[in-house]
């Protein structure tokens, strides 16, 4: 998969929070827990199901499989973004 790059600034207090993540093998990297933190909000935001007790790649992939063998009203589902 193709990614982009951005540019982040953050506190220096934010940045030892996220190393610690690091440090003690929670993430394998900075970006990793950037990554996760990002996938994190925009579920929550625009569909209000993710949970803090598991990763949220493996959130994401479960409900990928989940919607494709579903078949839902996308109506429906654009109104719980609103």
């Amino acid at each position: 998969m193709v990614m982009d790059t951005i540019q982040v600034r953050l506190g220096h207090g934010l940045v030892r929070k996220i190393d610690e993540l690091v440090d003690t093998g929670v993430y394998s990297s900075r970006s990793d827990v950037l990554r996760d933190a990002v996938r994190r909000l925009v579920l929550d935001k625009l569909v209000g199901i993710i949970s803090d007790g598991e990763d949220s790649a493996q959130q994401i992939k479960k409900l990928r499989k989940k919607l494709s063998k579903e078949k839902f009203d996308l109506e429906e589902i654009n109104k719980l973004v609103e």
